[in-house]
């Protein structure tokens, strides 16, 4: 039996009102240095600003991440990936980049340091797979690519989620409006996408 994933129209919309609501801030008030991240990487923070230091720590960080996931998802036809997974790993690749678009408009109209897509080899978030992961991934074709896909992409994800989780767990943080939609639109795509492939990796180990 044929499982399709699940589309979420909330993507699209959300990703339309986030940039709608973009907002230049003022004057600058503290400052913060956020580690692991290279190129100019202080924090500046206006003065009456809804957004916090942790709000662009996160927004910075979750381009890392999804920058990690792209790659991996790159990594599926040129490995002899299933039909199946290679069209999961198609929709990641595609829904990951707009993402990371958002984002980096959002820290640019912020007056943030915006990293591009190879911020993934310089910084680690949760879940984001080891260099030895990677190597291990690289290293498998065909159905041992799908398992090894599809148990590092749920390690992966989870790792995006644990990152909304401290975000919101930080005081003030997760409130500006653009912050707060972009943070639960992950959790709810991830989410139903460890579904899909929790129940793709069952099969497989099935057979």
């Amino acid at each position: 039996m044929s499982h399709t994933l699940p589309t979420n129209r909330s993507l699209a919309i959300a990703l339309a009102t986030f940039a709608l609501l973009l907002v230049v801030p003022a004057s600058a008030a503290a400052q913060h240095t956020m580690a692991g991240m290279s190129g100019p990487n202080q924090i500046t923070i206006p003065a009456g600003a809804l957004y916090t230091v942790a709000d662009v720590e996160f927004m910075q960080g979750m381009i890392a991440h999804h920058s990690q996931a792209i790659y991996m998802s790159r990594m599926a036809e040129s490995h002899k990936a299933s039909p199946r997974l290679l069209r999961l790993a198609q929709k990641i690749d595609q829904s990951q980049v707009a993402e990371i678009n958002v984002m980096r408009e959002w820290l640019r109209q912020n007056g943030q340091f915006a990293p591009d897509t190879s911020a993934w080899r310089t910084m680690t978030m949760p879940g984001m797979l080891t260099n030895a992961q990677l190597q291990e991934l690289d290293a498998a074709t065909g159905p041992a690519f799908d398992f090894a896909f599809l148990s590092m992409m749920i390690q992966h994800h989870e790792g995006a989620l644990q990152m909304v989780k401290n975000l919101f767990a930080t005081p003030r943080a997760g409130q500006e409006v653009n912050v707060s939609v972009f943070a639960n639109d992950v959790v709810t795509v991830q989410t139903a996408e460890i579904g899909v492939m929790n129940r793709m990796l069952s099969q497989l180990s099935d057979k």
